[in-house]
């Protein structure tokens, strides 16, 4: 990475001791804005290439990071914390149950309520038996276009955020603050942000706006569907597959609920709104892992399924369920009557809001605008943490480079145009902060 983004400019004595007696009467170990005592002139911003090469550079660090869901991300987490604290700015962590993961925010520039949040997430899917043609976790460049897990989705949009912070962090530049929201666990239903979101709330000065980096091809996107997802455990009674009165088989209860989930998935099809601006325009019900059984002549013991149901705002998940959770508790009841040690299972993974198109949002003005994009009102069916800044009460947006036909599948890419359209975004949010 280039000098020039990763250390902040060099602040004569006179301007530091100002600060410092600011900071110490302020009291509260954050520096306000000082007016310098010298008319010395604002460094200029970079040219657009060269912040966008300082995004691929980083973006390069950010994919050597294996943050597969399953495992933790501290060591990302950790990086980043190191060049945050490079440019004097302190983050702050938000971990989970076991501290095995985090979630990191930080305030670059004044602390003053109308910044912008610059949110992203740090997991990643994972490339199990996915062909790549390069390392996945090697950034590459074929052709244009940069290759590795998580390149579009989403650490190029985070990349592009800590290229530019050496910028947002130079002191006196920005009126008003960027807060970074990196969190983990999007990919298995955005269970990380939650807990993220509510600091925010809490302990931040109001934010005008939320732009969620997802990839869009740098394009501003309002409105994105829910996801709700469960774990369906059936625990049967194991004998010899020819005496099925001495036994009961999981994977045969567990055909039944799925018939049913098979019906509701139809019958969801089949209401769809013909006015609705998703594609598919319906709620979407689909079974994604199913596990059973240990031998062909054997009942099974045990069979697990995975499902999730993708709601349009204005959509009751719960209630679409309603039928199917009834059902699945009637047959767990007749199970038990046979074999009290039997059973159905069913857990809830994730329950992930609709992110609803706000109606002259403050959120999708500013993005626009940093974005230059003047096209029309744009939905995307997969969900997001949109939806959840926008329950807590944010303004919030999608934009960030890539595209998602690129995410989650071997020789995952972001086109270096996309890196140096993001960089112009950044340039844009850099300039309008300062003004």
């Amino acid at each position: 990475m280039p000098d020039m983004f990763r250390h902040p400019p060099i602040i004569p004595a006179d301007l530091l001791v100002a600060r410092w007696t600011l900071k110490q009467v302020q009291g509260d170990g954050f520096p306000r804005e000082v007016v310098p005592p010298y008319n010395a002139p604002m460094p200029a911003l970079p040219t657009t290439d060269a912040l966008a090469a300082s995004a691929i550079d980083l973006l390069a660090k950010l994919i050597a990071f294996d943050t597969t869901s399953r495992d933790s991300n501290l060591a990302l987490i950790e990086y980043v914390e190191g060049l945050l604290g490079d440019l004097g700015v302190t983050a702050t962590r938000v971990p989970n149950a076991d501290g095995r993961k985090a979630n990191l925010y930080a305030t670059l520039g004044p602390r003053t309520e109308g910044g912008i949040v610059l949110s992203g997430h740090t997991d990643v899917v994972p490339v199990d038996g996915q062909k790549w043609s390069s390392d996945p976790f090697a950034l590459t460049e074929r052709e244009g276009r940069l290759y590795g897990r998580g390149t579009c989705d989403m650490k190029g949009f985070l990349a592009l955020a800590l290229a530019a912070a050496p910028l947002f962090a130079e002191p006196g530049r920005l009126k008003r603050p960027v807060h970074l929201a990196f969190s983990y666990d999007e990919e298995v239903g955005c269970l990380g942000a939650p807990s993220m979101i509510a600091e925010i709330a809490k302990h931040l000065p109001r934010p005008a706006a939320v732009i969620v980096g997802e990839p869009t091809s740098m394009e501003v996107v309002h409105g994105h569907k829910g996801i709700t997802s469960y774990i369906v455990t059936v625990t049967g009674h194991e004998a010899h597959s020819s005496l099925t009165h001495l036994g009961l088989s999981a994977n045969m209860i567990a055909i039944r609920l799925m018939h049913g989930l098979s019906e509701l998935a139809a019958s969801l099809e089949r209401a769809a709104d013909p006015a609705s601006p998703f594609m598919p325009r319906h709620a979407t019900l689909t079974i994604g892992q199913i596990n059973g059984g240990t031998a062909v002549n054997i009942l099974a013991r045990e069979c697990t399924f995975v499902f999730d149901l993708r709601c349009p705002p204005g959509m009751d998940p719960m209630a679409i369920l309603a039928p199917f959770l009834a059902g699945a508790k009637t047959i767990d009841t007749e199970m038990k009557a046979r074999f009290p040690d039997t059973g159905i299972d069913i857990v809830r993974r994730s329950l992930t809001p609709a992110f609803a198109p706000e109606p002259d949002g403050e959120a999708e003005r500013v993005a626009r605008s940093l974005a230059g994009d003047n096209g029309p009102p744009r939905v995307v069916p997969y969900a997001a943490e949109a939806g959840q800044f926008q329950q807590a009460g944010f303004s919030t947006v999608i934009c960030g480079p890539g595209s998602i036909e690129q995410a989650h599948q071997p020789d995952e890419y972001v086109d270096r145009v996309q890196m140096e359209r993001g960089a112009a975004f950044m340039l844009r949010l850099a300039e309008m902060l300062a003004g």
